[in-house]
């Protein structure tokens, strides 16, 4: 059983910056994709980057390419979202969330909710204009 916990959302002025955490990642010996999501109000659920642990691939959604960066620390079993020049628009609840693979797999990009079978309960991002 994975059970995700995200930290380190919070208030930001815009062109500020915050980095996430996602703690959970126990089983070291399997390969998982990992994604960070976020949803704003009224809008649909938006896969914004993934990291393949098997090969380290990387994804990121054209809104967020070059302002965040994925990473993941395996000895620790967490997942960072790295966000810098944050605009209002990223405002949203920012979730992760994991699928086991194959060692020779790899997520399916863009990201695909149904593909992710574990998720944390989100972490809010609020970024003041």
């Amino acid at each position: 059983q994975v059970q995700l916990v995200e930290s380190g959302g919070g208030s930001v002025q815009a062109g500020g910056s915050l980095r996430l955490s996602c703690a959970g990642l126990v089983d070291k010996w399997s390969h998982y994709c990992m994604a960070w999501w976020r949803q704003a109000p009224g809008k649909e659920r938006e896969g914004v980057a993934s990291f393949f642990t098997g090969d380290g691939s990387i994804y990121y959604s054209d809104s967020v390419k070059g302002r965040f960066t994925i990473s993941q620390d395996n000895d620790k079993g967490t997942l960072y979202l790295q966000m810098n020049s944050l605009k209002a628009e990223d405002t949203a609840m920012y979730y992760c969330a994991a699928d086991r693979k194959a060692p020779m797999g790899a997520c399916e990009n863009p990201p695909q909710e149904v593909d992710f079978a574990y998720w944390g309960q989100g972490t809010q991002v609020t970024v003041s204009s």
